[in-house]
């Protein structure tokens, strides 16, 4: 009898710990990270009696969570995607929006103002043409500027967030390494798995990996060593490193990454930490989105400028005076990285407007010299030149000249276009100031009797000293001419162009023996609207990307590429949320709670309880029985 008491007792307490984890998955049904438990049952080792082996009851083993490796991973990668696309989408389309609206955006503000321009040459002589044509260049500059503040304001706004972030990873950090250690003491003592800290655990790294991306090994102890970016240790057991916000070593005002283990010095992880979570989607959208819009957008200002000014200087104001700048912007931008033995900078200009890139690159001294690579690619930069005054070194458009007193391995981050909008300016205040006129005229002789004609003339070169000086071109035969009486004989070809002194003409047609053609300066010519013209025309001048590419592609080929990346990012935040979604269904159907499932088991193991209760009671009326009979 005592076997069968025995045997009901184990029945009853192995139903006991079933019902217990029936009701702690039912009361977890909704706790987010909980895995279903199941209390294994195993049969008890027999006894051997005459008849053979007799049962003895049933052990509860030991209790196991549903969890599968592979799915919990896909879940994690997912998440961590989907982090990262949304962080980017959400930067990308503030982008977006700021320069890719058609009322008010980039491209729309630059037509405003070159068809002010073309007003101007309707009307050259209406000083309120000419008050609407500044009025329409200070609302340009103020909007570049302001787009500027937005890039920058952004821009710190993803420092700020990377700030948030490390404090969050670095406490996540901290969390999952004192669980390891935890999990580690409880296997050690009896040998079964603490579920729910294993599922607390699980929890805090899937919360990591929507901040940064991921991955772990299992140790044999039970510990998970947690890595981030590219293989960086971030959980060694019961150790975990600190993710710090740190400053960039060129610009103080950008946020960088570190890891920092122990009382060791930080180690700057930054360009290993793109791939995924929140951080790798700020990260990402700061160098692919951010970056480039600055440097475009800098790009645009710096063209406009120069193309704009250029075309002032070569016209000539209602005064009859050369034209004056329109306006001036911010300069090239150096950066000393602050590992670097010297504080001195090299001087760097932009030489060649119309060869910038676009691009930010790193100059470094060697032993043997200079080397310059680009920022972004790190592909090398080939420099000509001496990096003398009298030779500077020349390349994408810049000139550098360094100081001589550099030491090898000092270096520098050269910005040549992201500092110029916040700088920029209008100069030019007085309407009458507006060269719509062109400085030099071009007319045939009254007395000419070929049919040959000139071109009013364009100017090439107006820094020219000679520019409006008078000159006169002499046609000694139909065939040849002389400019200013000189002894030098042309030939002359109908359609050809004729430059001097920093202009250019072009005459067609069959000129006469002694006919004559006059260049003369047009100091009373200041209804001319020549220049206004060609002004109006600069925004699809191609003078971008070495005379290859004109303003407008500039600005509709980027602005183009933030809307194509803008979208890119919606699609895959969609994707990555529907895998998200599948994969924590899939989880769900391997870890989840169902309370109908689990409803069930409880009538089943309470019928069960009551059983073995029933076998207890049973095995005491018949020990009592037998007590009696032998009284």
């Amino acid at each position: 009898m005592c076997s069968m008491l025995s045997t009901g007792v184990s029945g009853l307490m192995a139903f006991q710990q079933s019902l217990d984890t029936i009701s702690h998955n039912i009361s977890n049904a909704s706790t987010p990270g909980y895995s279903r438990q199941t209390v294994n049952l195993s049969a008890a080792m027999p006894q051997f009696s005459g008849g053979g082996y007799i049962g003895s009851g049933v052990n509860a083993t030991t209790v196991t969570r549903a969890y599968d490796d592979i799915v919990a991973g896909q879940v994690r990668s997912s998440s961590s995607a989907k982090s990262q696309w949304d962080a980017y989408s959400s930067m990308a389309d503030q982008v977006n929006n700021l320069l890719g609206d058609s009322s008010t955006g980039l491209s729309s503000n630059l037509q405003s103002f070159f068809n002010a321009f073309q007003s101007v040459a309707n009307s050259p002589a209406s000083s309120s043409e000419r008050q609407v044509l500044l009025s329409q260049a200070q609302t340009l500059t103020n909007q570049l500027k302001a787009y500027g503040a937005r890039l920058t304001e952004l821009d710190a706004q993803v420092n700020s967030q990377l700030n948030s972030e490390a404090n969050a990873v670095s406490g996540l950090a901290q969390s999952i390494a004192q669980l390891n250690a935890q999990i580690t003491a409880a296997a050690g003592r009896g040998g079964n798995p603490p579920n729910d800290m294993l599922d607390q655990r699980d929890k805090l790294i899937d919360d990591l990996s929507t901040h940064i991306n991921v991955s772990t090994v299992k140790q044999d102890d039970g510990s998970v060593n947690v890595f981030v970016g590219s293989g960086q240790s971030l959980v060694i057991a019961g150790t975990a490193a600190k993710l710090t916000a740190t400053t960039d070593p060129y610009d103080v005002t950008r946020t960088t990454l570190s890891l920092q283990t122990g009382n060791s010095s930080t180690t700057d992880i930054t360009n290993a930490l793109t791939g995924g979570g929140t951080v790798g989607g700020l990260l990402s959208v700061r160098s692919q989105v951010l970056d480039p819009a600055r440097s475009a957008l800098g790009q645009v200002a710096v063209t406009l400028t120069d193309l704009v000014n250029n075309q002032q200087n070569a016209g000539m104001d209602l005064r009859g005076a050369a034209g004056a700048n329109m306006f001036s912007v911010g300069s090239v931008d150096v950066l000393n990285n602050r590992a670097n033995s010297t504080n001195t900078s090299p001087t760097v200009t932009r030489s060649n407007v119309s060869a910038l890139t676009g691009s930010n690159y790193l100059l470094t001294k060697t032993a043997s010299g200079w080397t310059m690579q680009d920022a972004a690619t790190g592909a090398n930069v080939t420099l000509s030149g001496a990096g003398t005054v009298g030779s500077p070194f020349v390349a994408a458009g810049i000139s550098i000249v360094v100081n001589g007193s550099e030491a090898t391995g000092d270096r520098y981050l050269i910005k040549p276009t992201t500092a110029a909008v916040a700088s920029m300016n209008v100069t030019l205040t007085d309407p009458s100031g507006v060269a719509a006129a062109a400085p030099i005229i071009a007319a045939a002789s009254s007395t000419n009797t070929g049919n040959a004609s000139i071109t009013p003339g364009v100017v090439l070169n107006a820094s020219n000293a000679q520019l409006r000086s008078t000159v006169t071109i002499q046609f000694l035969s139909p065939t040849t001419y002389t400019t200013d009486g000189g002894t030098t004989t042309n030939t002359y070809t109908a359609g050809q162009a004729i430059a001097l002194n920093g202009w250019q003409v072009n005459i067609t047609g069959t000129p006469a023996t002694g006919d004559t053609f006059t260049v003369k300066d047009n100091s009373t010519g200041t209804g001319d609207n020549r220049n206004a013209l060609l002004m109006a025309n600069l925004l699809n001048k191609n003078y971008v990307s070495g005379g290859t590419k004109s303003v407008n592609d500039l600005v509709g080929t980027w602005v183009a590429d933030i809307g194509v990346k803008s979208n890119q990012a919606q699609t895959s935040l969609s994707i990555q949320t529907s895998l998200y979604n599948d994969n924590i269904a899939a989880q769900q159907g391997v870890s989840g709670v169902n309370i109908d499932e689990e409803g069930a088991n409880l009538l089943r193991y309470q019928q069960a309880y009551t059983a073995a209760a029933q076998v207890i009671a049973a095995s005491n009326r018949i020990f009592d029985s037998l007590m009696q009979a032998v009284t």
